[in-house]
């Protein structure tokens, strides 16, 4: 009779593979992942903001009135305009770093403006676009290929 010492048989063979298997997981869809799950989250509330192409009167109102923001216009402008195009390129991998970046620091501006923040949100935006930002787009996207064209 032989004794199994731990090896790859048994329950502490059978979890450690099991352990391995998110190892296996390639970062490339980790990263396009995190893009794609992030992206909607903003775009939505983008579409929101606007009618057409123009803000509307309910966003202005509610950036001048409930968040209290210095120029309410500009500001409502400038959101709607960034919820609107970043997530497009975060999804297709154009300025990867800089649109999570640009959603980061909205991320942390809608944190502290809004009445009540929703920080058990808030903090999955920010660590997916964290994770993007860190560890960039992956090869699923158009900066890669553009560092690509350009490398060669």
């Amino acid at each position: 009779m032989t004794r199994n010492n731990g090896g790859a048989g048994g329950l502490a063979g059978f979890l450690e593979r099991l352990y391995a298997i998110p190892g296996c997981i390639p970062d490339w869809f980790l990263q396009l992942g995190a893009r794609v799950a992030v992206a909607p989250l903003f775009f939505i509330s983008g579409r929101g903001k606007v009618a057409g192409f123009t803000v509307t009167d309910s966003t202005i109102f509610l950036f001048e009135h409930e968040f209290g923001l210095p120029m309410p216009v500009v500001a409502a402008h400038l959101a709607a305009l960034a919820e609107n195009l970043l997530p497009i390129a975060l999804v297709v991998g154009f300025a990867t770093r800089l649109s999570a970046l640009a959603l980061f620091a909205m991320t942390i501006v809608i944190q502290f403006v809004y009445p009540g923040g929703f920080w058990n949100h808030h903090i999955l935006w920010f660590f997916l676009l964290l994770f993007i930002m860190a560890r960039g787009p992956g090869c699923i996207s158009l900066d890669h290929l553009i560092g690509k064209r350009y490398r060669s």
